[in-house]
């Protein structure tokens, strides 16, 4: 006699099926490819390997997307991130940190370790394996970061396809996604690829229109301006359309509709941690202190770039490879890159989505996501409104807020959300089971009593 566990029509059992489980294995197998590749096993046949490792990963994931979601009413389905040991910041989830750690050391540190070969040697090990689709789309051999590049792609193409599935009910979850997979796929990898591969004049620049500075740390720098002028007329319309987009773009788009239109639209780290990251999103840090940490480590970091920006242009202008009797490059330049751009941003940013939620290094790192935060915050026209009386402080919003906001007390108090870090991706409005919160743009004189830190208590400020 079988006993039936629950008569809910959602069925909110742990347990997968059968088509789930092709669906994983299908995903399994195109990701023990990639691991046999990045051990350096010898293997032939790389092109045939590596559409054999996309499709499955791809085609996986949909099947178990399709099946997870698609035979249950609509609706989000977070069932058991807190019983599983890999979204629950268990032991699952810090042994893929700490895999996901090391590749990203490897990347940016030991390249050669993922096969890419040195003075013109032959690439092996993963580097050999992605070399077909770079002849193919640029002509060149496949470097660290055209592997990089290609899997990021896959992940964001993949789960966000699952991820839509999952957020069918909701319009704007189904657009921004939408936009995510497109910047991703086009801005961010192929322009950018065919592009590098056409280009015949003057070194390498960053081809990838959404690659802003501050984010893009290096935009200002000597090797990077010069390899802009040098790179004929696409270098130049890449040099006045990274001024253009953040002295004016920006803090202009970012006043209409805040800076949502970045960094849930069209970012690439946005976009990895809206998909792939959505699983890891209720890790985030709701708690005061964490709120402290990530106003002092974000604008502290803008300041930081800002001065590394003014010296290395002070050298650029000038000539110059020292300014204050210090090395540009190894006491400026170098440090920031290091620290900021590959430790944080890559191996912490990404690497630590397991233990610390998706949106480490938006929230506590990135300067572009303070830098537009300053002009949400005081004079932009978006904000979170409210319904308090309808609020049941059943919690979801403030769970999954990937930002570590604390939604459910602003909506306990019928209080407008209006924060920098907020990057207005919707997730607490979609599992608010009462219709409590709207991402609306209204009129900037309109808002009620902002809330502030002010000398570590949470106030209102008139």
């Amino acid at each position: 006699m079988t006993e039936e566990k629950s008569l809910s029509i959602a069925n909110p059992h742990s347990g997968i099926d059968i088509i789930q489980k092709i669906g994983v294995a299908l995903a399994a197998i195109g990701t023990i490819v990639l691991l046999i590749a990045w051990a350096d096993i010898k293997i032939s046949h790389h092109g045939a390997l590596l559409a054999l490792s996309i499709t499955s990963i791809l085609l996986g994931s949909i099947i178990y997307g399709v099946r997870t979601y698609l035979t249950v009413p609509e609706g989000i389905k977070n069932n058991n991130v807190w019983h599983s040991s890999f979204t629950n910041g268990g032991v699952l989830g810090w042994l893929a940190g700490i895999i996901l750690t090391g590749f990203y050391i490897e990347l940016y540190w030991f390249p050669s370790l993922l096969g890419l070969g040195a003075d013109g040697a032959k690439n092996t090990g993963i580097v050999a394996l992605f070399d077909p689709l770079s002849q193919f789309i640029k002509g060149q051999p496949a470097s660290q970061w055209f592997v990089y590049g290609t899997i990021y792609t896959l992940l964001i193409l993949a789960l966000g396809i699952k991820f839509m599935l999952k957020y069918r009910h909701n319009r704007y979850q189904l657009i921004r996604t939408i936009v995510v997979i497109i910047s991703q796929l086009f801005l961010a990898y192929l322009i950018p690829e065919i592009l590098e591969g056409l280009n015949t004049k003057g070194g390498y620049f960053a081809k990838d229109l959404k690659y802003m500075w501050p984010l893009n740390y290096y935009f200002f720098e000597s090797w990077h301006l010069n390899n802009m002028v040098d790179g004929g007329n696409l270098g130049k319309f890449y040099l006045v359309w990274g001024i253009f987009s953040f002295m004016i773009a920006t803090p202009v788009i970012t006043y209409f509709v805040g800076k949502r239109w970045y960094c849930s639209w069209v970012c690439g780290c946005g976009g990895l941690a809206e998909t792939a990251g959505d699983p890891f999103r209720q890790l985030s840090s709701k708690k005061v202190y964490a709120w402290n940490i990530e106003r002092w480590l974000i604008h502290s970091i803008m300041i930081f770039i800002f001065i590394v920006t003014c010296v290395v242009l002070y050298g650029y202008f000038t000539g110059s490879d020292t300014f204050l009797g210090l090395s540009i490059y190894s006491h400026f330049s170098k440090p920031y890159g290091f620290l900021i751009g590959s430790m944080f941003s890559g191996v912490i940013g990404v690497g630590f989505y397991p233990m610390l939620g998706n949106r480490v290094w938006c929230r506590f790192g990135c300067p572009l996501a303070g830098y537009m935060g300053l002009v949400q915050r005081f004079k932009s026209k978006f904000r979170i409104t409210t319904n308090g009386g309808q609020c049941i402080s059943c919690g979801n919003c403030s769970t999954y807020c990937e930002q570590g906001i604390d939604v459910r007390w602003y909506a306990q108090r019928g209080q407008d959300i209006v924060r920098a870090s907020c990057v207005g991706c919707g997730i607490c409005s979609a599992v608010c089971p009462r219709g409590v919160l709207k991402l609306e743009n209204g009129d900037t004189e309109r808002r009620d009593q902002p809330i502030s830190m002010i000398n570590g208590k949470i106030e209102l400020t008139n």
